[in-house]
């Protein structure tokens, strides 16, 4: 049963939003183990309450599949390998087979030789960088993720969108949660942006400029622009300028770029068609603590460091501080419990997707 939210959306339990995904999944011609895939990485987003990359997306992907920008039925390929590496190509698969491909090889590397990393080109939108760095926590391995975007971020000083979002995740195994780090190395991502422009909202000042460098507060107009490729676009990590340390978001930004796109030997954001972009590149690194010590004692003291984090001296007016990730694994606690909000704009689209794909909906 649905239930409204006090803003508003519609709280749909967990597992009924998990069914209708992976049941449209299926009929857009996915194998059900695939559409099981795509829809965990979604609902791990839903979960953590990231609601840009959850049942927000589901659209995009379908009008992507549509259009056969996202391949049903590629396989992703090792082009060549190492021991300790790989490079994949994704062959426009959906982005979630194809990264959850690349980090597996990885965990396979470091498992095997301490250290594994696989870079991967030619694929698409693959939701959140932090889920796959879990995929590596939950076998005792710490992790890095990291994709590259179709244009959407202006480089520090500049008016025209030269680089993705390019998300920057790393997770590590603790106790009682792990450390799981998921960021942008712009101010906020495209999917941020378009959830305002749903809710009629006002975005804060410092998430994005219009042509005229100036900021812009518009969400749908900076929405319409940024898919448009216009001039104008999301700020770096840190704002405008250097005053705020703009300059650093832009160079992390541009290191993703290096990682992915230059890395695995496929598109930067410049060449991409589309804020989106279609031939998104990946990069993945996993590797194994033990190489360090005991596994047991590091993940004691990563545990140890995170509480003393939590406990030390708050600021005035403060509740508590959080480590990353501690957040998101209590909104997955309170969603799994209470259902997960879903904005009416994104539940129409839902009931939209199934209605053309003739499948039950939610």
């Amino acid at each position: 049963m649905n239930m409204r939210s006090m803003d508003g959306d519609v709280r749909v339990p967990a597992g009924a939003l998990r069914a209708f995904m992976e049941r449209a999944f299926a009929a857009e011609g996915f194998a059900a183990e695939q559409a099981a895939q795509i829809a965990d990485v979604l609902m791990q987003a839903d979960l953590f309450g990231i609601e840009s990359h959850g049942a927000q997306r589901m659209m995009y992907y379908h009008r992507n599949i549509a259009s056969g920008s996202a391949v049903v039925g590629a396989e992703p390929e090792i082009l060549r390998q190492t021991p300790v590496s790989a490079l994949v190509d994704g062959h426009f698969a959906m982005g979630h087979l194809a990264a959850r491909m690349g980090m597996q090889l990885a965990i396979d590397k470091a498992k095997a030789a301490g250290v594994g990393i696989c870079a991967v080109r030619n694929s698409s939108h693959y939701g959140i960088a932090g889920y796959y760095t879990l995929m590596a926590a939950r076998e005792g391995l710490a992790a890095f993720s990291m994709t590259n975007t179709g244009p959407i971020m202006t480089p520090t000083f500049g008016v025209e969108m030269m680089l993705g979002t390019n998300p920057i995740a790393f997770c590590m195994p603790a106790d009682p949660v792990p450390f799981w780090f998921d960021a942008s190395t712009t101010v906020v991502t495209l999917g941020k942006v378009e959830v305002h422009a749903k809710r009629g909202r006002v975005m804060p000042e410092g998430w994005t400029i219009g042509a005229d460098g100036q900021p812009c507060r518009d969400a749908q107009r900076m929405n319409d622009s940024i898919l448009a490729g216009e001039m104008g676009g999301i700020l770096p990590l840190g704002g405008a300028g250097e005053t705020l340390g703009g300059h650093k978001g832009y160079g992390l930004g541009v290191m993703v770029e290096a990682l992915t796109g230059v890395l695995a030997q496929g598109l930067t954001a410049p060449d991409m068609q589309g804020a989106h972009g279609d031939h998104t590149c990946h990069f993945f690194m996993a590797f194994d603590p033990a190489m360090f010590g005991d596994a047991g004692e590091i993940r004691a003291g990563m545990s140890r460091y995170l509480a003393r984090l939590r406990e030390s001296e708050r600021a005035p007016g403060c509740a508590r501080i959080y480590t990353p990730g501690e957040k998101a694994f209590a909104a997955q606690q309170d969603r799994l419990e209470r259902g997960v909000p879903v904005e009416n704009k994104t539940l129409a689209e839902l009931r939209q997707i199934a209605s053309e794909l003739g499948i039950e909906g939610i």
